[in-house]
């Protein structure tokens, strides 16, 4: 049993995890509108707000909603674009409208989506999560760099304080034992920060410019509007993060030794539906859930929802108070991208240990295997080749997650019906013959 302690300090190695995918969601959409200093302070406080709350309902569970798994939820970086569309052909109350509706739409779809899930057997499970893993991995090695985009890209200050980051914590799970290896990540990332500290390449600024104090307000932004093509826009976004939603749901299930049932899933993502409603409402972001956190439940392997919890609270807490948000927005991307290394390849690891209980000698298998992952991490390694496709299309097609799992169920489908006819023809042969 943990200490108190003890769970808020797993759950605040989680919100770490996870901070830079939240927080770069608000940074670019508000950029993106010309929002003032004073609207974007509250873009990012909502969204950590609405994170927190959105967390522990899927954690907490109860008959409809939550799948009781330890899952961490945050905005999905899919809606960016749609949100930038709307909000500049009309206004961000059309946006949150849309985003509303949408959160309704994914709570009444769950059942039905559930029904698919026969569709997912553990060579497509182990193809989706594989592909989770490795689709990440140049979202690490460009924080590596620095931040893709920065002028410092690929200096070998970077490049080194990523790897001391990495060693650390390679030598804290190789050297240490129970609570301490457990939080090797966190240790990682003090110490790559304070090195970056000693470098000048930390800056406390944003924590002095941040307001103490800042509550979540409904409609901050204006009462929804609503347009059709923006919901229909908003859905196509859900509809993708459901899919992606499912692969980290399989992910957990694999990094907590457990089988995810489809009432889970089911349920889950009704909640992930009613924490996008919390989104528009509170003028936040459709939220998912991510898949930055399973590497870490891999690594430390502390597999209580207590912590889950507690992270969602840390959450909470930093949106309330955006000064201690604030702090954790200092850590040099390179140290990020030192512990996302481990993290992400987690996934992949836990990805091909699914796939080691496949016979791949097996034609069929070894075919999905192959085609979706490289789909997968195409897509998702060179986004631009469906540039010239409608927004739609390319909204789903440059997700890296969803074209690969979609064409590992499409194949699973269209091999799985070639198999039964080739083995109706032989029994028929058979048969005959006899």
């Amino acid at each position: 049993m943990l200490s108190k302690q003890r769970v808020l300090a797993l759950g605040f190695q989680h919100v770490l995890a996870m901070y830079a995918g939240a927080v770069i969601v608000p940074l670019i959409v508000g950029g993106a509108l010309n929002l003032n200093g004073t609207q974007m302070a509250y873009l990012i406080a909502a969204d950590l707000f609405t994170c927190g709350l959105a967390t522990i309902l899927q954690v907490m569970g109860t008959k409809y909603f939550g799948s009781r798994l330890p899952v961490v939820l945050g905005c999905t970086f899919t809606a960016v674009g749609p949100i930038i569309a709307i909000a500049s052909t009309s206004n961000l109350a059309t946006a949150y409208g849309a985003i509303i509706l949408s959160g309704l739409f994914v709570v009444l779809a769950a059942p039905l989506y559930g029904k698919l899930l026969r569709f997912f057997p553990t060579v497509v499970t182990g193809s989706v999560v594989t592909i989770i893993g490795l689709s990440l991995i140049p979202v690490a090695m460009n924080n590596v760099a620095g931040g893709q985009g920065t002028e410092g890209f690929g200096l070998p200050s970077n490049l080194l304080l990523a790897l001391v980051t990495l060693v650390v914590i390679l030598l804290v799970n190789r050297l240490t034992k129970g609570f301490m290896r457990s939080i090797s990540v966190l240790i990682g990332l003090l110490v790559g920060t304070g090195i970056g500290y000693a470098m000048g390449i930390v800056s406390f600024a944003p924590v002095a410019e941040a307001s103490k104090f800042s509550i979540a307000e409904p409609f901050y932004f204006g009462t929804p509007q609503f347009s059709l093509t923006a919901i229909v826009m908003m859905i196509i976004v859900n509809i993708v993060s459901m899919v992606e939603s499912t692969g980290v749901y399989l992910a957990v299930g694999k990094a907590t030794d457990q089988k995810v049932e489809q009432k889970q899933i089911v349920n889950g993502l009704r909640s992930e539906g009613a924490a996008i409603m919390l989104g528009g409402i509170f003028n936040a972001f459709p939220y998912t859930a991510f898949s930055q956190n399973v590497g870490l439940i891999s690594l430390t392997r502390v597999k209580t929802r207590d912590v889950i919890f507690a992270a969602g609270g840390i959450m909470i807490v930093l949106g309330l108070f955006p000064k201690l948000a604030a702090i954790t927005t200092v850590i040099p991307s390179a140290v990020l991208g030192g512990a996302m290394i481990v993290m992400f390849g987690s996934v992949a690891a836990s990805g091909i240990s699914i796939l080691s209980g496949v016979d791949l000698r097996k034609e069929k298998n070894l075919l999905i295997v192959a085609c979706s992952i490289a789909v997968g991490l195409g897509s998702a390694a060179v986004p631009q080749i469906f540039d010239q496709l409608p927004d739609f299309a390319k909204m789903l097609l440059q997700n890296g997650i969803v074209s690969g799992s979609v064409t590992a169920i499409a194949m699973n489908l269209l091999l799985s019906g070639r198999k039964d006819e080739e083995e109706a023809e032989a029994k028929a042969e058979t048969a005959a013959s006899a």
